[in-house]
């Protein structure tokens, strides 16, 4: 009767859950394209060690200290090496409720698939996922954060229930959604579990674009955690990114608007064009990577419907942060 409710509210028929036009045709009586400058802050690959932990409460307040709509968080809230206890996640979740904004975030191979044989506490992967799941989005139509901002949920289809993680929505001329796509080449070894997720994400990248033509979005952005190699036009025989990225260029170079993947994983900051899937690049689709171990810093994006390319990003470098040399 609740998820009945839950659905109702969302606009979305619990009816043939696994029907993209279906679904896309009533989730995007949520959205509305209305043209506003805004900002937001882009974070990710933080709190990796002892020292860092003591600096990211700097990145939150200095976000917290300028106007943004949302902040989003793409992944490994910890290193790969760091103890996956109930403790080391409870200590994230009160940091990240410290921020005033709305705080939107999705899952890294840090976070759980990297807590078997390479954490320091040797536990469960699908266990700390589940564990993270009931943490992280305890009301998956609601952002963390003091404000907050409210979502459209994959699990509010019954046939993706499980991924509360994957979440939708809109500010301004803009289309937003999370992925739960990670680093370790998206955990394709462990196929019980990549199957059903795979299958999730690609459905909701479909419906994705879809609900931002259907509606004339003038951009849509994507967060996820891992770096798929963009510029690797050689794709290993088993690839766990790659019905992912065929699907990502073929929808891009469709949509009349803008297009901007952000994700973590491999700390490297940077914004550039990486799709090529022939030797023209895809003009319009963009790629920011936010900052990672060592840099402990943010990214501001901005909004700006006189803007041609819709986005403007900042780095945001804080200075208590920097590494002394």
């Amino acid at each position: 009767m609740v998820r009945s409710l839950i659905l109702l509210v969302l606009g979305v028929s619990a009816a043939q859950p696994q029907d993209l036009d279906a679904f896309v045709t009533q989730a995007s009586q949520r959205f509305t394209p209305k043209p506003r400058r805004f900002s937001f802050g882009l974070i990710g690959d933080q709190q990796y060690n002892a020292e860092q932990e003591a600096k990211f409460p700097r990145v939150i307040d200095a976000m917290n200290r300028e106007k943004l709509r949302f902040v989003t968080h793409d992944g490994d809230t910890k290193s790969g090496e760091s103890a996956c206890s109930d403790a080391t996640f409870a200590n994230r979740l009160a940091v990240f409720q410290r921020s005033i904004h709305p705080f939107i975030l999705t899952p890294g191979d840090n976070d759980w698939t990297d807590c078997g044989a390479k954490a320091a506490d040797h536990r469960d992967p699908r266990e700390r996922l589940a564990h993270i799941r009931k943490l992280f989005y305890p009301q998956p139509e609601r952002s963390l954060g003091q404000r907050k901002l409210a979502l459209l949920p994959q699990s509010s289809l019954p046939a993706f229930r499980d991924f509360v993680e994957n979440a939708m929505w809109a500010e301004g001329e803009v289309l937003f959604a999370t992925l739960h796509i990670v680093g370790t080449n998206n955990n394709l070894a462990q196929r019980a579990e990549f199957g059903p997720r795979n299958q999730a994400n690609l459905f909701w990248l479909r419906a994705a674009f879809a609900i931002a033509k259907q509606r004339k979005f003038r951009a849509l952005m994507l967060i996820m955690q891992a770096n798929p190699k963009f510029e690797e036009r050689q794709r290993p025989a088993a690839d766990g990114f790659g019905e992912m990225i065929r699907l990502l260029e073929k929808e891009t170079i469709a949509f009349p608007g803008q297009v901007v993947m952000v994700h973590g994983d491999s700390h490297y900051f940077r914004i550039d064009k990486p799709l090529a899937p022939t030797p023209a690049r895809i003009e319009n689709f963009t790629r920011v990577e936010t900052f990672g171990p060592p840099d402990v810093h943010w990214v501001r994006a901005t909004v700006d419907p006189r803007n041609p390319m819709i986005f403007v990003f900042e780095q945001r470098i804080v200075s208590e942060n920097i590494v002394k040399r």
